[in-house]
């Protein structure tokens, strides 16, 4: 049974999935919404300049402690509805293996952290001018701690709620692994819009967002779980936090260092998409035997003919 088709291992109905992916998307839409409407009435509002008064406030861990909290919410949350109203098993939200494979993800983890390290190293090398030195023992600590309990719970949200819980919904609902696929991934990247790089750097940013969202389902879906994507996702963001920040980033952190460069669109947008991304593809295929590419990313999902009668499907709408 593939990774889509243990969404039927769960009591399933269409009213299920839209309750809490419109609770999510409207919270989202609710936050959009509302920075507008501040906007609209105080024409000196300023998103970057409040979050740098609220960062001077409460200090850039608190800050960061605050704004990942909701996310453990969030995963808490959906975990609840899984169980509770789907009645499906945790296990088969995340892998079409018998059991979680943790060394998936330490593998993902640790071969993104690497890359990153790396690419930080040599940018630091060539321009050490684009970077200050930040490091405080103190603050550091505060923010490793917080960003290694935090973080992967804020990472692992995502992909279980896109590459998991809506994965597996829209793909039994659709009959297809193409749909769930292209969509998670451009509404992954789309709600990406209110971050302030993208306000800093142009749209045309989210075709790193976009392309990561597309990556990270094209990996699910081919190793038939969200280990290698929980892990890569893991890696990127508390990897990031922990080494360097920037005054334009969504996380601004007590890293170790600062990015002082211009923010620009170029290499660091399109490299990873179009070459980088392959290479991790092929290197993930070769290492856990991948075939079928066609079948597994854009074959039709089927309930197996196995599955217990008394299973509800999406096929009954609204039961």
């Amino acid at each position: 049974m593939n990774y889509i088709q243990q969404g039927f291992k769960g009591e399933l109905g269409m009213w299920k999935y839209v309750i809490f992916a419109g609770l999510f998307f409207g919270f989202m839409a609710l936050n959009f919404i509302g920075l507008i409407v501040l906007e609209n009435l105080d024409p000196d509002f300023n998103m970057d300049e409040f979050m740098k008064n609220q960062i001077a406030e409460k200090g850039a861990n608190w800050f960061l402690a605050e704004s990942l909290a909701y996310f453990a919410v969030g995963l808490a949350a959906l975990f609840f509805w899984v169980k509770v109203v789907h009645k499906q098993t945790l296990t088969s939200l995340t892998t079409s293996r018998k059991k979680t494979d943790w060394k998936r993800i330490f593998v993902a983890f640790l071969l993104w952290g690497t890359i990153t390290v790396l690419f930080l190293v040599i940018d630091y090398t060539i321009s050490p001018e684009n970077y200050q030195w930040n490091f405080n023992l103190d603050k550091f600590l505060i923010l490793a701690l917080i960003g290694v309990i935090l973080i992967p719970l804020q990472t692992s949200f995502e992909e279980y709620f896109f590459r998991g819980y809506l994965m597996q919904g829209l793909g039994i609902a659709t009959k297809n692994r193409l749909f769930p696929l292209i969509f998670t991934s451009v509404v992954f990247g789309l709600l990406h819009i209110a971050n302030p790089e993208v306000a800093k750097m142009g749209y045309e940013l989210l075709v790193y967002y976009i392309g990561t969202g597309l990556f990270l389902g094209i990996i699910t879906l081919m190793d038939e779980g969200l280990e290698l994507a929980i892990g890569f996702h893991a890696a990127n963001n508390l990897i990031t936090a922990l080494l360097v920040t920037a005054d334009y980033t969504v996380f601004q952190t007590d890293s170790i260092l600062i990015d002082l460069s211009e923010p620009a669109l170029g290499v660091d947008v399109y490299v990873p998409v179009f070459v980088i991304f392959p290479i991790l593809i092929f290197i993930f295929a070769k290492k856990y035997k991948w075939n079928d590419w066609k079948e597994k990313l854009t074959g039709s999902i089927e309930r197996p003919i196995n599955m217990k009668e008394n299973y509800r499907v999406l096929d009954e709408i609204g039961a």
